[in-house]
């Protein structure tokens, strides 16, 4: 028998479409197998057999979703602060990287899996190298997952053939995988890491894989003087020229764009992970998030990696979103809490192509975060989904399902050993660092 999860007296948030989606209701929420059964302000009769939970002093909400990040990188945490991209690049983050052997990049990934369910991140994205040990990472968490070989294409053409197959055989073989938790796609690294050939050979893997693609796009505004002066055009038309968008695709970044760059992404369904804490931190600019969102481009919310950032909390990433476009424009009504909200859950969800999860509605799946409310931070019950997103943080939460299942509850993972991550990971980084 399907097992029953009811939970009762709750405040809940549904982010479905329309108003109603952020107005909060005490309610009802059923839990039957992988999905939600039911939810609203009726009570249903519980059977001997469901688990039933108290939803009293929590919000329950939809879980998470984080769009662009490295998991792995958690590693390097702290390694390098306050240099730019290209210097942080080129002469910390690629040279220590370049050392990590598959059980560190378990190590680092374990360390985020636990920080991102923790703060209530469900779903997350992930382009590395090493990426059989980040996929069998996340199937052990229970958390959902979309995976990709990122590959960097400036080594010898014999090397470039060999990660294009690894990421091709990566996608095949981890697609589907974990109970649907894990999907993949196609991750040609950046423009400026990848030759114009080389790219077009993941777009036609795409194609014949039917496969999205991730990418990193025009993050700086040296990146994109380079692109011109390397290719003769600035990444968006670029990479149109190379069948990238005839793909379904996210990029990750898009700081630096042109009206005609936003319409020509709107007009090709293109997604945008915009990731302001990273962007901020590597003093790459903020992107054009409120020209973006009026165009009609899906804008979701990412980490980047904990490297660059330095932590993986969405609930941090909501929070600047509504906050930076404020203060840049000059216009407080930029991106209201509501939209911030919906970039780091739905929004989220459709641009890696999940349409049934980000909200919380019958017959969609079951990932759902329970937030403690009764923090003074939330007080007085004013408006709850204004205090989630300029007074809220992942270290609200307490519970966490994914695709049915509890993962967090009472804050501690239920399905990683926190206390064992964290002391492979410090020992990974003596290794690396030569001090083991």
């Amino acid at each position: 028998m399907t097992k029953r999860t009811v939970i009762r007296n709750g405040a809940i948030l549904t982010m479905a479409e329309g108003e109603q989606g952020t107005t909060v209701f005490e309610g009802t929420l059923v839990i039957a197998g992988d999905r939600i059964q039911y939810i609203g302000k009726e009570p249903v009769q519980p059977v001997p057999e469901d688990e039933v939970v108290d939803g009293r002093g929590k919000l329950f909400m939809p879980g998470l979703v984080n769009t662009h990040g490295h998991a792995a990188m958690s590693l390097l945490r702290g390694l390098k602060d306050d240099v730019n991209l290209q210097v942080w690049l080129q002469e910390y983050m690629w040279p220590t990287e370049a050392k990590f052997t598959a059980a560190d990049v378990r190590a680092g990934t374990m360390l985020a899996l636990v920080e991102m369910l923790k703060s209530g991140t469900t779903t997350f994205m992930d382009m590395y190298d090493h990426m059989d040990q980040v996929a069998e990472a996340a199937a052990d968490a229970g958390i959902r997952a979309c995976l990709t070989r990122g590959v960097i294409g400036l080594c010898p053409e014999d090397v470039q053939r060999a990660k294009l197959a690894e990421a091709i055989r990566f996608a095949k073989t981890w697609h589907g995988a974990a109970d649907g938790r894990i999907t993949t796609a196609m991750a040609p690294h950046a423009p400026y890491t990848c030759p114009p050939e080389y790219i077009a050979k993941f777009v036609e893997a795409a194609h014949e894989l039917d496969l999205p693609i991730h990418t990193h796009m025009s993050e700086t505004a040296r990146e994109v003087a380079d692109n011109v002066e390397a290719y003769g055009a600035r990444p968006v038309e670029h990479l149109l020229r190379l069948g990238v968008f005839s793909r379904p695709c996210l990029v990750a970044h898009g700081v630096h764009l042109t009206d005609e760059e936003i319409a020509i992404l709107a007009e090709h369904g293109v997604g945008v992970s915009h990731n302001p804490g990273s962007n901020l931190k590597l003093a790459s600019g903020v992107a054009r998030v409120p020209e973006l969102l009026k165009a009609g481009v899906r804008v979701s919310l990412g980490t980047d990696s904990a490297a660059s950032n330095n932590n993986l909390d969405i609930f941090r990433e909501i929070r600047l979103a509504a906050l930076i476009h404020k203060g840049f424009s000059g216009d407080p009504t930029a991106v209201p809490a509501a939209t911030a909200l919906r970039m780091g859950t739905v929004f989220g969800a459709r641009s890696l192509w999940l349409n049934d999860v980000g909200t919380l509605e019958a017959g969609m799946k079951a990932d759902v975060v329970a937030v403690d409310v009764t923090k003074p931070h939330y007080q007085p019950e004013a408006d709850l989904v204004s205090h989630i997103v300029y007074a809220g943080s992942g270290g609200d939460v307490t519970d966490v399902w994914v695709n049915g299942k509890r993962v967090v509850s009472g804050g501690a993972c239920l399905t990683l050993d926190e206390e064992r991550i964290k002391a492979e990971a410090n020992a990974a980084l003596r290794r690396l660092k030569g001090t083991a």
